[in-house]
């Protein structure tokens, strides 16, 4: 039986050998656990281990690749003899890489303590359990209340001499509850993640997701008009990930995106600055290297508003004139294609939670959440119509609690009217952000 060392060294040569100019091993591995609770007890309890590894081989200037779930020396054939024929069939004019590899690499620390399965399953019924006798309106938790663990490991091998390796744990906990008061009902939830499983608060996860669904309770749409609004973190997240694809250079050179060569221009308010940050320390998407093996960095891509990079992978880089900026992104072992993609993508936090942003801005509507977002909203023009739900704000206080309205505005035009950004960072995933004031939203309610 072959190591995954021998597997990979053997898989290289054998492509040389065949008549690749290059090639590149590239191999993925997810270990996940699901406990979710219902009423007392655990309902669904998964473990599963998947993962293959995708070979790329570079042939008179063309692209081939081929995929495996089996790590095995029989598999060794097919996969160069697939990668080689999908070369000869490839049409593209686009120079393509195999990486020689970045000058240095970070360390970053991603492993974690998961805790044992028994640990796993009690913090699930304790956070299903918790969860119930918080407040006597919550009536039952949603499907999705419990734990669930991943270790994911990557290795990425080639011809030119490259060879690294990533792992990262994540541990996450999730509570959603139903909240009733005679024939209405709301929902509420809350999650968090980190590398180890002890890191994470259960009561303060459980609590989040209890004092939403019961606040809503009373909720009605307001009236219609343009106001101030505050996005809550989570929400301006659900924004900023339906739009990030305008910062992604592949899409500007297709001309999918209205940032086409306006680096250098000021497309945001002066206190709006973006940051792509892979190295995060505790990051979801947090890896030293990306998807061609490019070392990854920090970068802010607004600073102070102003557009200062978009996001690179080695074929844009090279379209564009400069460097990759490390954001190299594949879809999986068995995909083909080199997109982009940011990691740890999130405003830079201000100074003020949000409870300071609602007294500066004294009357207005914070946003919790907005549904639509395939439907509501145009990620190239950067239009969107949205329904939402939050709650009003007066004399800078939380006040009514709104639903069943719809707001509509502009990507661009928003990140132009932010007036200031909080403090509240939050990461759902590999994307984040504070909440942020906007100085007018339009609002149709009743």
């Amino acid at each position: 039986m072959m190591t995954r060392d021998e597997f990979f060294r053997a898989l290289l040569r054998a492509a040389k050998e065949a008549g690749a100019d290059e090639a590149e091993a590239y191999f993925a591995e997810d270990e996940s656990f699901r406990a979710l609770a219902s009423k007392g007890q655990i309902d669904d309890y998964s473990v599963n281990t998947a993962g293959g590894v995708s070979l790329r081989v570079l042939k008179d200037g063309r692209m081939g690749s081929s995929f495996t779930e089996a790590l095995d020396e029989e598999a060794i054939p097919m996969l160069v003899k697939n990668a080689l024929a999908s070369a000869a069939l490839i049409d593209d004019e686009d120079e393509q890489f195999i990486f020689a590899g970045s000058p240095e690499y970070q360390q970053i620390d991603c492993t974690g303590d998961p805790g044992t399965p028994e640990e796993r399953i009690a913090m699930a019924l304790k956070i299903e359990r918790e969860a119930r006798e918080i407040d006597p309106h919550v009536t039952e938790t949603t499907l999705g209340t419990g734990v669930e663990t991943e270790r994911t490991t990557i290795r990425l091998m080639n011809t030119r001499g490259l060879d690294l390796s990533h792992t990262a744990d994540m541990s996450v906990c999730m509570a959603g509850v139903v909240a009733r008061d005679g024939s209405r009902a709301t929902t509420g939830d809350s999650f968090a993640f980190a590398n180890s499983l002890s890191a994470l608060d259960a009561e303060k996860i459980c609590r989040e997701a209890v004092e939403e669904a019961v606040f809503m309770l009373p909720a009605a749409p307001c009236a219609s008009g343009a106001m101030p609004a505050i996005f809550r973190n989570t929400c301006m997240v659900s924004l900023l990930s339906t739009f990030s694809g305008v910062f992604s250079a592949e899409a500007a050179q297709k001309g999918l995106s209205l940032l086409k060569g306006r680096e250098g221009e000021k497309i945001a308010a002066e206190c709006v600055t973006l940051v792509d940050d892979p190295l995060m320390k505790g990051g979801a998407a947090s890896r030293p290297f990306d998807g061609e093996g490019v070392a990854t960095r920090r970068k802010e891509v607004i600073s102070h508003g102003t557009l200062t990079t978009l996001l690179h992978n080695l074929k844009t880089a090279k379209k564009a004139g400069c460097e990759s900026t490390g954001n190299a992104a594949r879809g999986g072992y068995a995909s083909p294609a080199m997109g982009i993609a940011p990691m740890n993508f999130h405003f830079q936090p201000g100074e003020d939670d949000l409870n300071a942003l609602c007294a500066k801005m004294g009357r207005g509507i914070v946003i919790t959440d907005v549904s639509g977002l395939h439907a509501g909203a145009n990620a190239v023009s950067g239009d969107f119509s949205l329904l939402a739900q939050g709650y009003l704000v007066e004399d800078g206080k939380k006040a009514q609690p709104v639903e069943q309205v719809t707001v509509a505005g502009n990507f661009f035009e928003v990140l132009k009217n932010v007036v200031a950004v909080g403090s509240d960072l939050k990461f759902p995933g590999g994307v984040g952000s504070p909440s942020v004031w906007v100085r007018e939203i339009s609002v149709a309610g009743k």
